[in-house]
Order: structure tokens, then sequence, then C-alpha cells
């Protein structure tokens, strides 16, 4: 047991350094460039977002983070629906050092916890790529597949739960699902 504990204890201490460097997106939905144009400018006035460039062939959007900010993905997801479209695509990328996944892995990033759903007995060191798969980052369908892929209650509310006590993985905080 011990064992355990000091295993997540240096799980999360070397993932507590790791930072959000950038995110890319895709939004359904777009039928012109005057769509293209209102998500980039939605996306522009989330307040920690600092650049957004546009690829208009693959309707994929790239941002860059203000230095110091708080990333709260679910405030991009929410900016492309508030432009009234969606999210088919969400792509996370940062730095991480030293983290070696388990399945059902909970791991601190920036200020956000992520639940890896799958990439057992992987070591993640440097820049790494993962797809958040809740809902509202992914289309029905995709959800749909991914949903399945774990049982622990996490996954069905977003939030933490008894699953996540073992990681200390605060009360209620918000848990992404997502694969490698």
């Amino acid at each position: 047991m011990k064992k355990f504990f000091f295993a997540c204890a240096l799980l999360f201490g070397l993932a507590a350094g790791a930072q959000i460097n950038k995110v890319s997106l895709q939004a359904s939905g777009l039928t012109c460039s005057m769509c293209s144009k209102a998500v980039k400018t939605a996306l522009e006035k989330v307040a920690f977002v600092e650049k957004v460039m546009v690829d208009i062939k693959n309707q994929q959007y790239n941002m860059s983070f203000k230095n110091g900010q708080a990333i709260q993905l679910d405030a991009l997801s929410k900016a492309v629906e508030d432009a009234g479209f969606s999210v088919a695509k969400f792509v996370v990328s940062a730095k991480v050092e030293n983290v070696a996944l388990q399945k059902d892995e909970h791991v601190k990033i920036g200020d956000s916890y992520f639940h890896f759903l799958n990439g057992e007995n992987k070591s993640l060191t440097g820049e790494t790529s993962f797809t958040v798969v809740d809902e509202h980052f992914i289309s029905p369908k995709q959800f749909k597949k991914y949903n399945g892929l774990t049982k622990m209650e996490c996954r069905q509310t977003g939030r933490a739960a008894s699953c996540c006590s073992a990681e200390e993985v605060p009360a209620e905080a918000r848990v992404y699902h997502v694969i490698i």
C-alpha cells in the first residue's frame, strides 16, 4: 500500500510541473469563411487565449495560451458552441516528464485533471498530445464509441468521484477523459 501511495505522489509530483502548451480543435457545421471567422473571433475572446491560427481547409483552430493563466478547456468548447457550431475533435498538447500511465489513470497537467482511458504501460515524456473524448469535445458518434472504455463514475459526470479519491483528485474537480 505504501508503494502505491509513493507511486501516486511521484506521478503527481512529476506531472505537476507539466503544462498545457496548445490546443488544436476542429469545428463542425462550418459552411463558409464567415462561419470560420465567427469561431475564430469567439475563441480569441477567451481570456487565456493568446493566439488563434486557422487552417480553413481542415476547419481546424490551433491555439496558444498566455503565460501564467489557468487554462479551462470547457471555456474553449463553450466558445465554439456559443458561436453556433460544435467541436468535432479536441487535441491537447502538453510538455510532460516521466509520466507512467496505467489504464484509468488520473494525471494532473497544469491546473486540469485528465483521466487516461488507454495508454496502459506507456511512459510519457516531452511534448505529448492526447484527444479529449468527453461530450462537447467530439462528435456524438465518437462520444458513444469512447463512452464504454471505462465504468468509472467520473466518466459519467465529468467530475471527480469516489473512483478518483485514491489518486487524491479534489472532490468535484473537473476531470477530462482522454485517449493517447
